[in-house]
């Protein structure tokens, strides 16, 4: 079941409408202001009264049970893209024409709903054209991907989208069993070096702190997808303001505060169960780990939701749909290219001949 975000709710006194032309203004990632496209006013984004607004502030996961309301700071209006079923949060002033995950026409406005707002957002700090660059350097790097297709991917299509994550901290105790073994190496009465492992069965407690472990908010993407451009360093994220948002689009989570903890205990599981192995191999000297049983309990349990900057681009190549994220803090470049049967099948053949040759000299000398 989703749950909503306990918050106290707040007025934000802002208007996206530029007071020189009444255009919409939109925050800037190159000067970190507030710019208007058409008319060139700028303003600064004020800097909150309380320091602790200043930055997003963790909230206690078990004491979030009644939920307040808690709006944009801003009038928003919901748009439905009728080709992928995307839901995108733009202001009110902004103009929806096209879809920015799969580039329909085919959008909508949707009635008015309650939406949650993040406690926290992360500005862009990487600018289109700069997204642009570090798009054009990433596909023209792809060794395997068609001259084609790269000339047909227009990195001047980025949308500057933001997404929604929740990030957890936690403090974990893992209770473990397991058996590692210890090679012992001899040699036989042929003069051959033979191993024998010997088992022994060992148990134990081990403690780790999670800080921001972050969980994507939206099921538009594969995770895969959202962790080839990670990571993002949330811990500075800013305390939310509409105005950080202003002239981007932002995406409604779809993964509610209990799903997204799931994800997150599932995800922390799996790491723990790397970290005790590595913890076992160093503590008795063991060359093996086996049959590891641990149970966790997670304590001081606080989270965030915070709204990760995205440029977002596509595009269509032999009827099929490739799309591509930049991160927006750090221009890291993520995505699906088009892959070249001919190149890969060059590539294979290199590789073989190289092996060929490396063993015409180096593994026939081993005879003599």
């Amino acid at each position: 079941m989703t749950r909503d975000i306990e918050t106290n709710e707040v007025t934000v006194e802002f208007d996206t409408e530029c007071p020189s032309c009444a255009a919409s203004i939109a925050f800037d990632p190159a000067s970190g202001l507030l710019e208007c496209p058409y008319c060139g006013y700028r303003a600064e984004i004020p800097i909150p009264e309380q320091q602790q607004d200043t930055i997003a502030r963790e909230i206690n996961f078990h004491d979030a049970q009644a939920r307040g309301n808690f709006d944009w700071g801003v009038e928003k209006k919901r748009i439905i893209c009728e080709a992928c079923a995307a839901e995108t949060i733009y202001d009110a002033l902004q103009v929806a024409d096209t879809c920015p995950y799969c580039g329909s026409h085919q959008v909508m406005e949707a009635s008015a709903s309650d939406t949650l707002a993040p406690n926290g957002v992360i500005p862009f700090a990487v600018t289109k054209q700069q997204a642009g660059e570090a798009f054009h350097q990433w596909i023209k790097g792809r060794i395997f991907t068609p001259s084609k297709a790269k000339k047909s991917a227009k990195p001047d299509a980025f949308q500057g989208v933001y997404m929604p994550f929740w990030t957890f901290d936690t403090n974990t105790m893992s209770h473990y069993s397991a058996r590692y073994g210890i090679n012992h190496y001899y040699t036989d009465r042929e003069g051959k070096t033979q191993v024998e492992t010997k088992w022994y069965r060992t148990s134990g407690i081990y403690q780790q702190h999670y800080d921001d472990y972050l969980v994507s908010a939206t099921n538009r993407y594969d995770r895969d997808m959202l962790a080839k451009i990670q990571p993002f360093d949330s811990n500075n994220a800013k305390g939310y303001k509409p105005e950080y948002v202003a002239g981007f689009l932002a995406e409604r989570y779809s993964i509610g505060l209990d799903d997204g903890w799931r994800i997150a205990q599932q995800g922390i599981h799996g790491d723990l169960d790397s970290q005790i192995r590595q913890e076992i191999r160093m503590r008795h000297r063991a060359d093996h780990v086996q049959s590891l049983q641990f149970s966790t309990t997670h304590d001081d349990i606080t989270f965030k939701y915070v709204m990760l900057p995205i440029w977002l681009s596509s595009f269509q190549y032999k009827q099929k749909l490739y799309r591509f994220m930049v991160n927006g803090q750090t221009g890291k470049v993520g995505g699906d290219a088009p892959i070249s049967p001919l190149r890969v099948a060059i590539a294979i053949m290199l590789t073989m001949l190289v092996i060929g040759i490396f063993y015409v000299l180096f593994g026939e000398s081993s005879y003599y």
